[in-house]
């Protein structure tokens, strides 16, 4: 018998989950899929049925975050980025900031970006142009929130969100 794709998500929310909290109390090194598996009430195939790696269960829980996240807020523009929605993406992100530090001391930066590369590039369909300026954009944002995580969030939203679009604004001015 197959499952909804509804069921699938909650079982893989449920996996994500599970494997944060162990991420809380030891070195991700050392976490094992049984763990994962029994902590969130699933099978080891359940784990292998819906996830190839630690890492893309990290990924999709970034991406199911931003999704909820999204919804609450209601955001319409929600995939892609543009200077409207930078607010948005930085109050997002500092609202997840308590993953973001268990990510980060995992040093699993890449699950972030997977996940952020997954929600900001178009997926099918893009013309060159929408595939160049998405890229650009992913890179040039992550490496900018990237660097705001290991700052510890020393910034409020408000001002990274300032600070971001003066430097855009500064470098479409000067030409840079």
């Amino acid at each position: 018998m197959g499952r909804n794709s509804k069921t699938t998500g909650f079982l893989k929310e449920c996996m994500s989950d599970a494997l944060l909290k162990l991420m809380k109390e030891k070195d991700y090194e050392e976490i094992t899929i049984n763990e994962i598996a029994a902590l969130a009430g699933v099978n080891r195939s359940t784990w292998f049925r819906n996830f190839a790696t630690k890492e893309e269960a990290i990924t999709f829980k970034y991406v199911r975050l931003w999704e909820h996240w999204a919804d609450e807020h209601d955001i319409a523009e929600r995939n892609g980025f543009s200077l409207n929605n930078a607010q948005d993406f930085f109050n997002f992100n500092y609202s997840i900031r308590h993953i973001h530090r268990i990510v980060y001391s995992a040093r699993l930066q890449s699950a972030l970006f997977d996940a952020f590369y997954l929600v900001m590039s178009p997926q099918f369909g893009a013309n060159a142009a929408e595939c160049y300026q998405s890229r650009f954009f992913s890179y040039g944002l992550f490496g900018f929130l990237d660097e705001w995580i290991k700052r510890g969030f020393c910034e409020t939203p408000e001002e990274i969100t300032r600070l971001f679009l003066d430097m855009i604004k500064e470098k479409t001015d000067t030409g840079a």
